[in-house]
């Protein structure tokens, strides 16, 4: 038990030389509202709003395979019963 207290005060007393509950950085001063922002900006990329089909396909099979999970669970099938039940609920169309 002194062993565990001398070694939680020695991590203790390190904290502050490691980092930890170091106070942050300050934040840096804000700009002059008179300075024009940069002309030079990157817009955004604009977001796909239609998945491409390998990602829509993938979480099709995923949604498909969840379902067949939780009704095996709901069945409580076990085993080779619950893999065999797997594979037929996800070939299934």
């Amino acid at each position: 038990m002194r062993f565990l207290s001398t070694a939680t005060a020695l991590a203790f007393s390190l904290l502050p030389h490691a980092g930890g509950y170091a106070t942050p950085a300050p934040l840096p001063a804000p700009a002059p509202a008179n300075q024009a922002a940069p002309a030079s900006a990157t817009p955004s990329l604009p977001s796909s709003p239609n998945p491409t089909p390998a990602n829509s396909d993938a979480a099709a099979k995923h949604a498909k395979r969840t379902a067949c999970l939780k009704a095996a669970k709901t069945k409580k099938l076990v085993g080779a019963e619950k893999t065999s039940y797997i594979k037929n609920c996800v070939a299934a169309p």
